[in-house]
């Protein structure tokens, strides 16, 4: 198999490593020099090229697109009609109109459109979501996501679309579908037009709630979910690694039970190295990548509906 990389700034240099330890990257499009040498000194005999576009008419299989987000939409659409396999890094576009696009274009020329939405390579992720889909936390009142700290400020894009979009992606993955509606508030306090910290709202089916809420202003790095449900809550914690499951309820009494707590799940994986595994998979088997065109569409029409402050 072969899998070129087009753009080896500071996350494109991680998918040329994994996928060049996977045995299967064989060119790297790259328009900086510097960052060139960064990838022939890691790399030695990978083709490098200054420009993506000859590799539109190169034997290969796919690319992992880690561009600017303006020119996901682009650069993707062009080797979907190529016949290309396509794997485009987070957010997959910064329109709907894009993202329907490109969702069109991968079922036309029946190509592989997968968006790097790492955090449902997760294995505690998947945990949580074999969990819940087991009903073993009964009926789910409500989610929680956190993620904040001292964070570096984009002067382009508020923190919901710089920090959240792996939380969203994660949310509507574990909610098992896409919000009936949204709110949004942000406040501006370093930019005039620009959101340091965000709360989004979203509701589900079945009075079912989630509450994100980001910040890059923030004095210590958090990067927490919460689900609330009838028979007990659980909080993952992205830092320690580790899920526990809380044995608290309130009883239809409305008396409250406490029957203590446990941690059901320790350690993570590497979520890239399992996200690349699984493209390589998709392409050898054909099947539906789990953050598919469609679950990037979904991502991108909730963040799309989040009015700026």
């Amino acid at each position: 198999m072969k899998i070129a990389v087009i753009g080896a700034g500071n996350w494109g240099i991680n998918l040329v490593r994994n996928l060049n330890e996977l045995g299967v990257l064989s060119h790297v499009a790259e328009s900086v020099a510097g960052l060139r040498d960064r990838v022939r000194s890691e790399t030695g005999g990978i083709e490098l090229l200054d420009d993506y576009r000859p590799l539109l008419d190169m034997d290969i299989d796919g690319v992992a697109i880690a561009t600017p987000v303006p020119t996901h939409a682009c650069i993707a659409g062009d080797f979907l009609a190529a016949g290309k396999d396509v794997f485009v890094e987070k957010p997959m576009t910064f329109t709907v109109a894009e993202a329907e696009e490109l969702v069109e274009k991968a079922k036309q020329y029946n190509r592989i459109l997968m968006v790097g939405h790492l955090l449902l390579y997760q294995p505690a992720i998947e945990w949580i979501k074999d969990f819940l889909d087991a009903g073993k936390l009964g009926r789910l009142f409500s989610f929680h996501q956190e993620r904040m700290k001292l964070g570096r400020a984009r002067p382009t894009e508020n923190v919901l679309w710089s920090l959240g979009v792996h939380d969203v992606a994660v949310l509507l993955y574990l909610c098992g579908c896409a919000p009936v509606a949204t709110s949004f508030s942000g406040h501006c306090g370093l930019q005039e037009d620009i959101a340091d910290d965000t709360y989004l709202h979203m509701e589900f089916p079945g009075k079912l709630k989630a509450h994100l809420h980001n910040s890059w202003l923030w004095p210590e790095n958090r990067r927490r979910l919460t689900v609330v449900g009838e028979k007990g809550m659980l909080v993952y914690d992205e830092v320690a690694q580790n899920v526990i499951l809380h044995r608290k309820t309130i009883n239809s009494d409305l008396e409250n039970q406490d029957e203590g707590e446990e941690v059901v799940f320790e350690g993570s994986g590497q979520p890239l190295r399992l996200e690349m595994e699984h493209f390589i998979g998709c392409i050898n088997t054909r099947a539906i990548p789990r953050s598919d065109g469609m679950n990037g569409l979904d991502v991108v029409r909730v963040l799309e509906s989040a009015k700026e402050c």
